[in-house]
This record gives structure tokens, sequence and C-alpha cells, in this order.
């Protein structure tokens, strides 16, 4: 006699023929409704157990697997990160940057009256050395002297002073006495003074009788306000106006005026140059912005840039086309590349980007301070670059800038050297991205720079 298969199983093999063949269904007799309940009941506690073996399964692997990590970890320590030896500033020079690990730069800079003799910059390697021997500072020879022989020498023989100015030799220092109407470190800039109307040789108004009383057989005078008294108490005596303007151009004095001094009888007033305006406090002086105040005469086509006491007109252009390498302006400061034949390295080599920047600065700013920075970004699903490289292209800078890496993904320009204006610099900085060592993109930044021939 047969084996007698249990309905159980009988019923779950039925009702997997139910599930893979559905039009079937009607043909099929042998189960009534309670058993075809009972038999997926079943199926679904099935289904069940091997889940739960299943994620029990998982959960036992992640734990030998976390178990093997930390064995790993243990036994093998992470290896520290290749960093290259600390690098001092050159004597009579500056260093910028403090970060020796991989692909980190380091500028050098000299003082004025030194020569740089090395690189100007180096990079961190993967073998822990860098680029470039650590450079040195050396002293200009005759005909370019140093500030510090130039300040040391007694006879003024180089005349520093500039219109009539007279030369005053300090220690490690000069300065300049100006006559009127001249200012500046050298006397270099006509004063935007206004001569009191009326005011000529012998004015009266500069000078006035005095206040006198007897008091106990004795005369005593006084003088208003910003009058002192000339020789004795006497009837003859005469009230002169004091010249507060040159009684505070004296050296540790406080400064009265940010720019220039008028006398006046009695008192003062303060004058700004043409291109600002006076403060509230009388003393104080305001660009004033001809670009917002439409006070400008600049074409249709080009832009206006504000700058210290004027403003510029500028018009942006890519620069032209050549072989397989051309520009188009998508704003109005900013050139992009055409995108590039597939065969063509040439072009993949030029600047994608090329952007326009204006900046105004004041006379004597002081130095270092960061002026311009560079920054990477990726679109959206795309991966960006994990190394960029930063410099100096171009321009008429003189030496006067250094471009630096202040993180991973930012460079910065810094001025190193103070600036006298009025003069327009430009620096031509660029960036470089680069993917897993492999160059991707070049992007320039064209940076000018006006400078104000006054120092606020």
């Amino acid at each position: 006699m047969d084996k007698m298969v249990p309905s159980s199983a009988c019923a779950l093999f039925l009702l997997l023929l139910l599930l893979a063949n559905p039009e079937s269904r009607a043909s099929q007799n042998c189960l009534n409704k309670q058993q075809l309940l009972t038999a997926i009941r079943q199926l679904q506690q099935l289904l069940k157990g091997q889940e739960t073996r299943f994620t029990e399964g998982i959960r036992n692997m992640k734990s030998r697997l976390a178990a093997l990590q930390n064995s790993v970890s243990r036994a093998t320590p992470d290896t520290p990160p290749v960093s290259c030896p600390a690098l001092n500033a050159p004597l009579d020079g500056r260093k910028f940057g403090s970060k020796y690990l991989v692909n980190h730069e380091v500028h050098f800079t000299c003082n004025p009256g030194f020569q740089l003799i090395g690189p100007s910059s180096v990079v961190c390697l993967p073998n822990g050395t860098w680029t470039g021997e650590q450079p040195q500072c050396r002293e200009l020879a005759l005909p370019y002297l140093n500030l510090k022989l130039f300040l040391d020498i007694s006879e003024c023989s180089s005349q520093p002073c500039q219109n009539g100015g007279t030369w005053v030799e300090g220690v490690n220092q000069y300065r300049c006495i100006c006559p009127p109407g001249r200012t500046g470190s050298r006397c270099q800039h006509q004063a935007q003074t206004a001569t009191p109307e009326g005011r000529v040789a012998g004015d009266p108004a500069f000078s006035r009788a005095p206040r006198c009383a007897q008091v106990e057989r004795a005369q005593h005078c006084s003088c208003e306000a910003g009058f002192h008294l000339s020789g004795a108490a006497t009837d003859d005596s005469i009230c002169h106006d004091v010249n507060e303007c040159e009684l505070y151009r004296q050296e540790g004095r406080p400064r009265l005026c940010m720019h220039a001094c008028v006398n006046t009888p009695g008192s003062y007033r303060c004058a700004c140059p043409s291109g600002y305006r006076s403060l509230a406090d009388g003393k104080s002086c305001e660009d004033v912005n001809e670009c917002v105040t439409s006070q400008h005469m600049c074409p249709q086509e080009t832009m206006c840039i504000n700058t210290g006491g004027g403003f510029q007109c500028v018009s942006p252009e890519c620069p032209e086309g050549s072989g397989n390498v051309s520009y188009v302006k998508t704003s109005a400061f900013q050139c992009e590349r055409n995108p590039c034949p597939m065969d063509s390295r040439p072009c993949r080599n030029m600047p994608k980007t090329i952007s326009f920047h204006y900046l105004s600065l004041p006379s004597n700013l002081k130095t270092p301070i960061t002026l311009f920075r560079m920054a990477t970004a990726s679109a959206p699903g795309r991966p960006g670059p994990n190394s960029l490289r930063f410099g100096i292209v171009g321009g008429n800078s003189r030496g006067h800038f250094v471009m630096q890496r202040s993180d991973r993904q930012t460079g910065e320009l810094i001025l190193v050297q103070t600036l006298e204006g009025p003069q327009t610099l430009e620096v031509d900085v660029d960036m470089s991205e680069y993917l897993d060592r492999s160059f991707q993109a070049n992007h320039v930044s064209k940076v000018t720079i006006f400078v104000s021939p006054y120092d606020f």
C-alpha cells in the first residue's frame, strides 16, 4: 500500500500550483475554502521562519566583520600622514603658509631693498620633500639702495622730499616737513585747502585788541578763545590768532583733520579732497560713490567702478579665439570657453573660465592683508576635484602680491608690500583642478586694483 502524503504538504503543493497558474483554479476541486486558508497560513509561517533565520545570519555576519576589522586595526596601526620639514622665513623676508602636508604650498617674499634668491613658492611632495630649496633674501647693491642703508645716510643726497619739503633724519626712519599747500609722506600731493575769503597778509581778522582791566594798580589783559597775547599786558598788546593747523602738525600731537586743515580767525576747519564729502563730525571724509549718484560719464557699453575720490569706466572683453579655442561672455564680468573637440588637448589646457574683478584701495594700507579669494565648486551629481593648485600667472604687480592656499578648496591673494597711489595694478591669478592627479580644468581671475592717492 502506498505511503499517504500529509494533507498539509498536499495543500501547500496545490497552493503553489494555484499561485503559479491562476487560470487553472476553476478546474481544481480537491480543496475547499477552509483547507485553502489553512494552507496559506502554513505558507506564511514557513516564510516567516525563513526570514528570521536570514536576518539572524546577516546580523552574525556583520558582527564577525566588525570583529575582524578591529583585529586588523590593532595589528596594523594607521600610517601617519606624510609631511615635509618645517620652513622658516628667510632673514629680511617673510613666509606665508604654515601647513606642511602633501600638496600644500609655502610662499616667500623679501622686505623692500632685498632680492629673493631661490624659489618664491615650494610644494610638499608625497615623498616628504619640498620641490625646491629654502630661498634667501640678498641685499640689493647700488644703485638699488635698500631702505635701511638709505635711512642711515646722514646727507640727504637722494632728496626724498618733493616740492620743497625738508628731510628730517631719525633712527631708521625719516619724515618730510612739507611747505604750505603740500601734503603726503614725501610732499607729493597738492593740499586741498582753500584760503579763507578775504585773507591777505596783515588781515585784521587774525589780530584783535585784547580785553584789559586794571586790578590793584596792575593791568591784566586777556584774549578771546583761539587767540594768544603777544608781548606784555600793555595798551599796545595785540591778540594774535592761534594757528591750530600748524600747532597740531607737530610730532606727537593728535591729528585734527582726516585730510586738510584750514586755519580761520580764532579756530579752524577741515577740508576734504575732490571726490569726498565731510561727515557730521566735521573732521572725517567719506568717498562719494559717483557710480551710485549718477555723477559719472561712462559710455553706455561700459560699466562704472567706484574708486577712492573718483571712478573708472571699464569694459571687460573675452580673449579672441584661435584654432579650436573660443570664448563666450556669460555675464558682465565672466567669459567661458566653448566646448573643446574630444581630441584637442591644447584646447582643454586653456582656461575654462576667465573672470574680471576690480578693487579700490587706499594708500599705505597695512600689510600683509588678504584682498581676494578663489574657490572651487562642483556641479550637482559630479565629483569635485580632490587637489587644487593656485598661482600668479600675469599682470604688472612687480612682487607686491603672493597667492597661497588657505584650505583645500580656497586660495587667497595677499598684498605683502605697501602701495602708494595714485596707481593702477593688475594681477592675474589661476586655479588648476586635479582629480586623482589628473588635470581637469583651469580658471583665471584677472584682478585690477585702483590705489587712491589718500590713506583713507
